[in-house]
């Protein structure tokens, strides 16, 4: 049997699948990086000089100890995995990630333990474990290259002009690489050329020492037992004696004879000086996570790190900053670990390269660590992006956050849970330095002197460096113990109420453990059971949190798919899960982060595994969970708690950690010892301090008779076999692959950066595969703002039912923000400010205004404004300017920064549909767009962003009010028109006339109109949208009869207009006799010819195309088209179910029930039409009747009965309603205001509906004898039946609390 044959056997089931060593090559001796010979390339493209010029020079200025060197792989046993490819140029990346570095016996040669995680581009990860330690350089050629070096570079220090050397440019990637030049030297790079000569290296003098690193790569994160056996490699390399075998045994008993324990069971096995123990979860356990989240605690703080864990959940770019690899990747993985059951779905490195450094430049969320150098600050480093970055500096124990995001439902509740969780295993909680929003860009990190009250107290609160290992902890209690000053200050911090937790925890802590020592185990192996104890315990506190909130989620689900290819091909076009009902179901302090949650990429998944489980096994998380919530359902747990955001712990925390404890107290397999290989004796002779060659011929290949090996390997090809069958249901599977990759958009081909052959081309085809997922967004996230908007809009207009909340909309819009602001930041030359988007609006506002002011030099003859056309008579139309929108924005001191005023703007444009139209201007600048991009920037593509200009066209098809109904408090300028019926009347009025307008929001109070304009302006807190004007006059002078048509509304800096028709007049002794008037606002859709520049050509959708405005039914009379009885019936139960919809719609989106009531096809204009029919209203040479004449004649009837005493038999119930009709048609008719007949009937019906009395009144109106005298025989109001259901209807509204707008009901008295 071959031995690729025999390894592909044993294959998954192996703990480890390969061991790599990591380090110099002799044979092609000292190379430069090449890696940062391509940085200097894409810097020098960056910066428009010669890149190739710019490759070629070597780096004299940098002292040559500090230079990257090219590491190799060494050697890797076994040479290939099938399953697993080796991939090359990752593992030597990431084994070393600096390159190699060299040291002199002057600095410190500490060895380090670092791991690291390579995601395929399936999503399936690999990890490696490394231990880096200094070797001696042995190799004549190498130190006498490394003397010419420094030799070199002392003459170029001599020779050159020290202020040449330290030029600095502006750009953002330059201050990043310098950030992460050689970090571990201990020698300052400030000092002089002649002193660093000095500290230099001299063969004569200096023994050269190269870093060495060894690497396990195994298929499951087991970091401790790696460290352990890794460790205990090293150990046995430096000892001073041999160890007990030759370390190829070891090697080879890890590699090929150690299996991966079975689920839910422990295993130990056998490393060079003591046993290895490591378990692994079962099957209905949270899956395996060996990284110390305590430290991860430790290190944020609790509140931080629940901070930056909402960022992740929502998918902002998270940033980790610290000098240590391993706390770059504890604190990546803890975070990740915690989101179970999601899984972070796009870019994931927790060490980014130095060389992979563009990738901070990707313009999709990512989850990246970088390493920042000793003493750096952070102020220094320039992140391309930073609109929604949350920045993790993990060894200051601070974080920046985005702007404006949600917080975590029930985030104190949390915190105080994981709080106590850390306090019963003796852990003090730091919390870490508060985090600070991106708002105050001036704060500094935090201070020497104040974070630091003492060393050692501070040390002692958040043991951050020593991740909290057993034996240090002993050390510094001795330590308090034996220090009578220490103790002192303990004694003083308790009296003045500063508590030094940490140490009381210890003392607990210390005898917990010493009391537990028992079952003959170590220290380290008591804290390994610690520490397995405690991550699993802080998992279940968010794991449950995740199962009281999506306890009922499959109810909302959407099946829709008869087949998994149909779904696959179809997925895109498909709802798979109902958000509207989702959130309606959900508690009201929950939405916010909810809402933003469910459009997440991470939650599509979730549910796309959810779908595909029909037809294939159900992904191992999705199983997991669904076991739990059924769990809980079992103990119905979840109904009585529906919708109540009161908090539930979580219940399992004791057995799930019970369940760990056994499996490591009782191991369940131990593997088979290292033992003597079939080698030849002799070779890999032992030499202390270096690692020897190891024999490939017995590494490379695996044992061909292995029990578990057989075992395992056949039930796995009887699982392929039956996953086979049932997976892909005729499906090839090619074609399932390709079709996820469409199906899970951008995120997961690009989950991983190629860590190979990073080629400028390859740089190049990453940018572009970057900007056609923008694109893609974009398509999406517009497509799915327009059919929300569609939906709720055709509802509307009476079809099928809405399924978008206002918080659904403002996530969408938000979400829409930040795609923008990635767009902008893709491929940015410099970086300016927080925002790119805003920074690029200010170089276009600072050209445009240069040239306008040369404009205005030259005077240019003076243009008369082009009217608008009829449909807004005598509103000059609002000038489109890009600028003038920016200057708003500016002028709003509400809005503190760059990120701020950029969605402001955006929610501007995108209200007056003018956000492609803007964005078109911006970029037509080219000039300013090729100085501010690079060359593979979106904004630099073409074509794509021809499309993307296109799809935000789109958005011009719905109405937007995402910019008045956010920023509620500004002020805004108004202007209003009145336009008179000039043929009909005086186009002036003698008297004073007034105008107020109110709206959603509040009133603009009266406001006098200067006499003979009838136009003004005026300044006001947002009204929001307008619902009413009342307009009257004083009724002085000789031309006091006044007829209008309308009046006109517009908000200058939306540019929405309202139109408030009146068509009838205003004055003593004409129509109605009314001197002031409601009027009802529509707002204006713009007419075509104005329009098209928008391209927005659907019909309006305020209102539906065929109703014309109501015009004073008395006039409607004397015209004889007089509605039919049945169209009056139609138009009540229209009416009456408009206002039920109403109150259906969340409270948000309500919009004006002002309209609903007195509007046209109200319920005061329906019943105006019930009242008129068959009334005697016009007579010959008499004035018109009204119908409030009728009203007036019924109720002065009823009180001269009342008084005469005809009453007195009536009911009761019948007397009180006969008293309140009458107090209320008095109390109308004696307000102060002049309101005129058809405006008191309207006032009647509404107060009429508000306070429940209409139905009551009904009767009363009929049984008046008054009836019989003004209608005649055949009119609605004598037809018992008609009456009746009117009634019976009318009693529908009793279930809603009716408001009226202040306007309606100002100075009645009741």
């Amino acid at each position: 049997m071959s031995g690729s044959s025999a390894v592909s056997g044993t294959a998954p089931c192996r703990f480890a699948h390969y061991f790599v060593i990591c380090g110099i090559d002799t044979e092609t001796g000292l190379e430069p990086d090449e890696l940062a010979a391509l940085y200097q390339w894409l810097e020098a493209d960056r910066q428009g000089r010669d890149p190739d010029a710019a490759a070629t020079g070597e780096n004299f200025e940098q002292s040559p100890l500090k230079r990257t060197f090219k590491s190799k792989v060494l050697a890797r046993y076994p040479e290939n995995v099938d399953w697993n490819p080796f991939d090359q140029d990752a593992v030597n990346m990431l084994c070393m990630p600096k390159g190699l570095s060299f040291r002199t016996q002057a600095d410190q040669r500490d060895p380090q333990f670092h791991s690291f995680i390579i995601t395929k581009e399936d999503g399936s990860r690999t990890y490696g474990f490394v231990h880096t330690f200094y070797e001696e350089v042995t190799s004549p050629q190498i130190c006498s290259a490394m003397q010419t070096l420094y030799q070199m570079h002392n003459a170029e220090h001599a020779s050159a002009n020290p202020t040449s050397s330290s030029s600095s440019s502006s750009s953002s990637m330059d201050s990043l690489v310098s950030s992460l030049d050689e970090a571990d030297s201990p020698t300052s790079s400030s000092s002089s050329a002649s002193s660093r000569a000095a500290g230099g290296y001299d063969s004569s003098r200096d023994t050269l020492y190269v870093s060495k690193a060894l690497c396990l790569i195994t298929p499951m994160p087991f970091m401790h037992a790696c460290r352990r056996f890794l460790s205990q490699l090293y150990k046995a390399v430096t000892a001073a004696t041999a160890p007990p075998l030759p370390l190829e045994s070891y090697v080879y008993n890890i590699l090929y004879e150690v299996p991966l324990p079975a689920p839910g069971r422990s295993l130990k096995f056998h490393g060079m000086y003591e046993p290895i123990v490591c378990q692994r979860p079962g099957l209905g356990e949270l899956p395996l996570a060996d990284f110390p989240l305590a430290e991860v605690f430790s290190l944020l703080g609790v509140e931080n790190l629940v901070q930056v864990f909402t960022c992740t959940l929502l998918e902002m770019q998270i940033l980790l900053y610290s000098q240590d690899y391993q706390q770059l990747m504890t604190v990546a993985e803890g975070i990740t670990t915690l989101l179970f059951p999601f899984q972070w779905q796009h870019v994931y490195v927790p060490i980014l390269p130095a060389s992979l450094l563009h990738f901070l430049d990707a313009p999709v969320p990512y989850l990246m660590g970088l390493q920042s150098k000793e003493g750096t600050d952070r102020s220094k480093l320039e992140l391309p992006q930073e609109a929604n970055l949350c920045f993790v500096d993990i060894d200051n124990h601070y974080i920046e956050l985005p702007e404006d995001f949600p917080q975590f439902p029930n985030k104190i509740e949390v915190i105080q849970e994981l709080t106590e969780v850390l306090l019963s295993f003796g852990l003090s909680v730091s919390t870490g330095a508060p985090p600070r929003t991106r708002s105050s860009p001036n704060s500094t990190p935090s201070t020497p002197g104040r974070e630091r009250k003492t060393t050692a107290l501070r040390q002692l609160e958040d043991d951050g460096r020593n991740g909290n290992l057993g034996g240090a902890e002993l050390a510094v209690l001795e330590l308090l113990q034996g220090n009578a000053t220490l103790e002192r200050l303990q004694a003083l911090t308790k009296r003045t109420g500063v508590t030094v937790a940490r140490v009381d925890a210890l003392r607990a802590g210390v005898k917990a453990q010493s009391s537990k020592g028992q079952g003959n185990r170590t220290a380290a192996e008591e804290e390994e059971l610690k520490n397995a104890k405690l991550n699993v315990q802080l998992r279940e506190v968010f794991a449950s949190r995740f199962t009281t909130m999506f306890a009922d989620y499959e109810a909302f689900v959407i099946q829709s798919a008869p087949d998994l290819e149909s779904w696959l091909t179809n997925r895109e076009q498909m709802h798979n899960f109902d958000k509207a009902s989702f959130l309606s179901d959900q508690p009201e302090p929950y939405l916010p982060f909810l809402s933003h949650f469910i459009e997440t990429q991470m939650f599509a998944t979730f549910i796309d595994n959810k779908i595909m489980s029909q037809w294939e096994e159900k992904e191992p998380l999705l199983r997991v969970f669904d076991a739990r919530i059924d769990k809980a359902r079992l103990y119905n747990v979840r109904a009585p708690s529906l919708r109540s955001s009161s908090y539930q712990r979580c219940s399992i925390l004791k057995e799930s950690a019970q369940a760990i404890e056994q499996r490591l107290i009782k191991i369940d397999h131990t593997a088979i010892h290292p033992h003597l290989l079939d080698m030849k004796i002799g070779q890999g002779k032992y030499e202390q301090g270096f690692f020897p060659k190891l024999q490939a011929d017995v590494l490379n290949t695996g044992p061909t008779n292995n029990k578990w090996s057989h075992r395992t390997a056949t039930t796995q090809r009887r699982k392929d076999r039956h996953r086979q069958q049932t997976e892909h249901l005729n499906l090839d599977n090619d074609l399932k692959e390709k079709y996820m990759q469409e199906a899970r958009s951008l995120g997961k081909n690009l989950r991983q950066p190629k860590l190979s052959d990073l080629s400028p081309a390859v740089i190049a085809q990453t940018n572009w595969k970057f900007v056609e997922g923008l694109l893609k967004e974009c398509r999406m996230k517009t497509k799915r703002m327009l059919v929300e908007k569609m939906g709720r809009e055709a509802v509307e207009l009476g079809h099928g039912e809405a399924n978008i909340t206002g918080l659904e909309e403002n996530t969408l819009i938000a979400s829409l923000c930040d795609l923008l602001e990635r767009i902008w930041s893709h491929g940015l030359q410099v970086k300016q400010g927080k925002s790119a988007l805003w920074s690029h609006l200010l170089h276009y506002q600072a050209r445009e205004e240069k040239l306008e002011q040369q404009q205005t030099e030259s005077p240019v003859p003076h243009i008369p404004e082009r009217r608008k056309s009829d449909c807004s008579i005598a509103l000059p139309s609002l000038r489109v300017s890009l600028i003038q929108d920016m200057r708003h924005i500016q002028s709003m001191s509400e809005i503190k920064t760059d990120v701020g005023r950029a969605r402001a703007w955006i929610r501007l444009s995108l209200e007056k549909k003018l956000l492609s139209q803007h964005f078109k201007q911006l970029l037509s600048r080219q000039a300013l767009t090729k100085k501010l991009y690079k060359r593979y920037a979106f904004l630099r593509c073409e074509e794509e962003k021809e499309q993307f200009l296109f799809h935000l066209l789109s958005l011009n098809a719905v109405d937007y009010f995402c910019f008045t109904s956010v920023f509620t408090t500004i002020m805004i300028p108004y202007r209003v028109v009145i336009i008179p019926i000039k043929k009909l009347s005086n186009a002036m009025t003698t008297s004073n006339p007034w105008v107020c307008v109110s709206g959603e929001l509040g009133d603009s109070g009266i406001m006098q109109i200067p006499k003979n304009v009838l136009e003004m302006t005026f300044d006001c807190q947002n009204l929001g949208k307008l619902t009413t004007a009342q307009l009257g006059h004083d009724n002085a002078g000789l031309l006091a009869k006044w007829l209008v048509d309308c009046v006109m509304v517009r908000n200058e800096i939306t540019g929405h207009t309202y139109r408030f028709p009146c068509g009838r007049w205003l004055g003593k002794g004409v129509d109605d006799g009314s001197l002031e008037r409601v009027l009802i606002g529509e707002l204006v859709v713009p007419c075509g010819e104005e329009d098209s520049g928008r391209g927005c050509r659907t019909p309006p959708l305020q209102r539906s195309p065929s109703q014309t405005r109501r015009i004073s039914i008395t006039s409607l009379s004397g015209r004889g088209s007089k509605p039919t009885s049945a169209q009056i019936q139609e138009a009540i139960g229209e009416a009456l179910n408009n206002i039920v919809k109403h109150f259906h719609k969340p409270e948000k989106e309500r919009g004006s029930l002002t309209v609903l009531l007195c509007g046209e096809n109200s319920l005061v204009a329906a019943l105006e039409q019930f009242f008129h029919h068959g009334f005697k209203s016009a007579r010959l040479f008499q004035k018109t009747v009204f119908v409030w004449d009728f009203v007036e004649k019924a109720v002065t009837y009823m009180e001269s009965a009342d008084q005469m005493g005809d009453l007195q038999e009536t009911t009761e119930p019948l007397g009180m309603t006969c008293q309140s009709l009458c107090h209320y048609v008095n109390a109308i008719n004696s307000t102060p205001r002049n309101i005129g007949k058809d405006g008191k009937f309207q006032l009647l019906v509404c107060l009429g509906a508000r306070d429940r009395l209409l139905p009551q009144w009904l009767p009363l109106l009929v049984e008046c004898p008054v009836v019989l005298r003004m209608y005649e025989d055949m009119a609605l109001l004598r037809d018992r039946t008609t009456v009746n259901s009117l009634i019976g209807v009318l009693e529908t509204l009793h279930d809603f609390p009716i408001t009226l707008e202040a306007s309606l009901v100002k100075g009645i008295d009741l």
